[in-house]
């Protein structure tokens, strides 16, 4: 939790430990520095990454290499929600809800027409649909819509009780993650909550090529309490084989 992976003693210490991993770590950083030259913003340069990644493997895409690990990885986010207070007659909005790793569950358990999935990548959410008719899902009328930003503007006031964001402010700048807190609470009801998870440092935040961003507990509390949100470790969470830390939000 205390190391800077962006510094230089830092990867050379991890390239000596994995020199098999050095050529990708060369190609990611050949790609990257590529695409942020072609785009003006970080949510367009991280569309264009989502585009990139999807063409090669939808489930690499958000994290899965493969079918057994995706699976897991949806059940592990499934199960901690509903241990913690989804019913399924909660409406959810799903921030980054990708091509449905946890939302295919999360849509077989919630009423029909109850879950709303956003994320910034097209392509990713034309993968979303296709993992809506390998599991049978049409008939639920998942609500599936790309954006260009986190401000919500399209969504009405105080909708949902539940807003969940796995793996996305893992990848987002302070200035995407304070837009996301300056919108969310119009569409929570007064009684809902927003987890979120994030990668977590005890020291100097950073982040790895623009894509991977380590932040303090303390920061994020103290971005959500100037919106009017009150945000809680969730200490337990820490318990799962998940290597990101989460959050819970409150009005």
């Amino acid at each position: 939790m205390t190391r800077t992976r962006s510094s230089l003693a830092h990867q050379i210490t991890y390239a000596l430990k994995h020199p098999a991993r050095i050529a990708p770590h060369l190609r990611r950083l050949a790609r990257d520095t590529w695409l942020r030259l072609r785009t003006d913003d970080h949510v367009s340069y991280y569309r264009a990454v989502m585009r990139h990644d999807t063409a090669r493997d939808p489930g690499g895409a958000v994290g899965s290499h493969n079918q057994r690990r995706w699976l897991a990885m949806g059940r592990m986010q499934f199960d901690y929600l509903v241990e913690h207070g989804l019913k399924p007659e909660c409406r959810m909005l799903e921030i980054g809800c990708g091509n449905l790793r946890a939302g295919h569950l999360f849509i077989g358990y919630l009423h029909t027409g109850n879950y709303y999935g956003v994320d910034i990548s097209p392509d990713i959410l034309l993968a979303a649909q296709d993992t809506l008719a390998e599991h049978g899902l049409q008939d639920r009328l998942p609500h599936l819509t790309p954006v260009r930003d986190l401000k919500f503007a399209f969504l009405p006031d105080e909708h949902f009780d539940v807003v969940h964001a796995h793996s996305v402010f893992s990848h987002s700048p302070l200035e995407v993650i304070e837009e996301c807190f300056a919108h969310v609470g119009r569409v929570m009801k007064p009684s809902g909550w927003f987890d979120f998870t994030f990668d977590r440092t005890e020291g100097k935040e950073h982040h790895v090529l623009r894509e991977d961003f380590y932040y303090r507990t303390e920061t994020l509390v103290a971005l959500a309490a100037r919106y009017g949100l009150k945000a809680t470790f969730m200490e337990d969470w820490e318990r799962s084989p998940h290597k990101q830390s989460k959050i819970r939000v409150t009005r």
